[in-house]
């Protein structure tokens, strides 16, 4: 699993970061947390707010911090597995 962080590395994105990285160690799974802060890279996914999130290619969340809990149900829906 593919997880990345887009933003220009603002606090905001940094707690974003955080949150995704304790959701992957909640779940167990295996997963790469990367950070894209090029805005180049950023515009491809077409996202108008940052911070965002994108799981394997698709943006979940834009323009706010999902909680580590809301972040542990889209992994757990994107790999199949129950919430631990």
């Amino acid at each position: 699993m593919r997880i990345q962080i887009l933003g220009t590395g603002c606090p905001k994105c940094k707690e974003l970061t955080r949150n995704a990285e304790e959701a992957v160690r909640q779940l167990g799974v295996e997963a790469t947390v990367e950070k894209v802060e090029n805005v180049a890279e950023i515009a491809k996914f077409k996202v108008m707010f940052t911070p965002a999130l994108v799981v394997d290619g698709e943006v979940k969340a834009a323009g706010r911090i999902p909680p580590v809990a809301e972040i542990v149900s889209m992994l757990a829906g994107a790999t199949g597995q129950q919430e631990k």
